[in-house]
């Protein structure tokens, strides 16, 4: 045993001097405390996180994230029935289709819903019959909604108060009788997909208009059992003359269709097209000019899968007895009352498999320069 040595000289108590150099005990009791303090705290942390993973947080919806959103909005139910308020995302045709063609399971709706139709708006830039559209559309908000698919380039100019406002979809360029025009109306139908109150869908372009009033179109649509696209065998050099053998045996001679670019097809039909991957590459690659894709790729594809659903005709009016590859162009000195008694009263055809005399909802290709005399005559002529 070691003795600590201290200087006795100094006049001090040895035992004193020891007393003061013993060391201090630690303070247990106080540690003690601190460490119950920090059990308690961790065990409340781990509980916290355990009731926020299992049962959240009351009225904190989490939302996840979503990349290829530009714009975020919180989840929920009611925004997959209804039209958002912004159409812009950064979604690729490939996300937008896989997104586009989500079918629910069960065959009823855990909210009301209305349907809807989707007009989707094929342009090249301005719309020059937006205030005949806008006569068609008033007062029938909950059963139509909005889609334009225009020039990259183009940036539309509607005010806020306009039904065309903000209804611009993420576009690319389109040419003429190549692919690009059907993956524009697949592009089309993929944006007015997400909205599942959108039942029925129209095509349009800038130079068609409405030649009836939107609740006779919306009857006309929704009582129908059938889809309204053009799907014919036509003999010669423009039908079964653009058909190309390498398509086969996919595609037969037999099976190739042909019809009109604007079409009205059922929501059962419009995820048909978005999700097609085996006639797709069919076309993309054997149907070039003189083969005009979009003649020919949605009815012949619609007749293999789903003839038994096709009016096998269109419900657009369009004036091809002056020939050529484009249909006749009317403009402000064509448009009487006469003209469109035409239309409207001489015609035949069968819906809903009995003969009727209604066949025709809208019409082109009109210019620019007939809207007055189109505006004069709405009320009068089409009912709005």
């Amino acid at each position: 045993m070691f003795q600590r040595i201290v200087n006795v000289d100094e006049g001090k108590d040895p035992s004193s001097v020891i007393r003061n150099y013993q060391p201090r005990a630690c303070p247990w009791r106080l540690l003690h405390y601190f460490l119950l303090f920090v059990l308690v705290g961790l065990g409340l942390l781990i509980l916290s996180m355990n009731t926020i993973r299992y049962f959240g947080v009351q009225n904190q919806p989490v939302h996840k994230s979503r990349p290829f959103l530009c714009l975020e909005e919180p989840f929920s139910i009611e925004s997959r029935f209804s039209t958002p308020s912004s159409l812009l995302h950064a979604m690729s045709d490939e996300e937008l289709f896989w997104r586009a063609s989500f079918v629910p399971l069960m065959k009823t709706y855990p909210l009301k819903r209305v349907p809807k139709i989707a007009f989707m708006f094929l342009v090249k830039g301005p719309l020059p019959f937006a205030p005949l559209w806008e006569r068609f559309f008033k007062g029938h908000k909950e059963l139509y909604s909005i889609y334009i698919h225009s020039l990259p380039s183009y940036g539309a100019e509607f005010p806020p108060s306009s039904v065309f406002y903000e209804r611009q979809i993420p576009s690319q360029v389109v040419e003429w009788g190549l692919m690009s025009m059907c993956d524009a109306e697949r592009r089309l139908l993929a944006n007015a997909l997400l909205d599942m109150s959108n039942e029925w869908f129209i095509l349009v372009s800038e130079s068609c208009i409405p030649i009836q009033n939107l609740t006779t179109v919306y009857n006309y649509i929704s009582r129908s059992k059938y889809s309204f696209i053009g799907s014919f065998d036509e003999d010669g050099p423009y039908g079964r003359g653009r058909y190309n053998k390498k398509m086969a045996p996919e595609i037969n001679l037999t099976e190739w269709r042909k019809g009109s670019q604007w079409f009205e097809v059922n929501r059962e039909l419009a995820i048909d097209i978005i999700e097609d991957s085996t006639y797709y590459p069919m076309f993309k690659k054997f149907c070039r000019p003189t083969c005009y894709v979009d003649e020919h790729y949605f009815p012949t594809m619609l007749t293999i899968q789903s003839p038994d659903l096709l009016a096998n005709r269109s419900i657009t009016w369009v004036d091809w007895s002056r020939g050529g590859p484009h249909p006749a162009t009317f403009g402000e000195a064509d448009i009487t009352k006469e003209f469109f008694k035409k239309i409207l009263e001489n015609s035949s055809c069968s819906y809903n498999d009995r003969p009727y005399s209604l066949c025709f909802l809208f019409a082109r290709k009109f210019a620019p320069g007939a809207l007055d005399s189109l505006s004069a005559l709405a009320s009068e002529v089409f009912g709005f």
